[in-house]
């Protein structure tokens, strides 16, 4: 989902590159953008749909997008062990809450008296 002014800058100087199988747009500018350190390249973006997060960008088209790669890698290329994307849930209520966390419960874990507060002055026990 783009805003007015990404948009303009894909229709002006944007020529579309592929799509990958989630529908999500890849482009390149049509000329060099000056980089730091004097390269020149031609930049990269991607359209993504709204609501989404940068980890959505599939493998295929990662590599590419970071320059690492000329071309995206075919998605007929994909190994048998690749998974599925699954979304970043951190932050959301579906991330990952370990047994004892504040969230799960609401009330903190009873003491298990596995702790000894320290005191200056204190020495260490062997």
């Amino acid at each position: 989902m783009a805003n007015f002014g990404t948009w303009l800058h894909t229709r002006r100087k944007g020529r579309l590159i592929g799509k990958d199988a989630d529908g999500r747009c890849y482009y390149e500018s049509t000329g060099p953008a000056r980089l730091g350190g004097g390269v020149q390249r031609p930049e990269r973006w991607v359209i993504y749909h709204k609501g989404e997060d940068p980890s959505a960008v599939p493998p295929e088209w990662w590599g590419w997008l970071h320059h690492t790669l000329e071309a995206p890698i075919p998605e007929a290329e994909r190994k048998p062990w690749q998974l599925p994307h699954q979304p970043n849930l951190t932050g959301g209520p579906g991330a990952y809450r370990p047994q004892g966390s504040l969230y799960v419960t609401g009330k903190h874990p009873p003491a298990t008296g596995d702790y000894e507060a320290w005191t200056p002055g204190d020495t260490p026990k062997a």
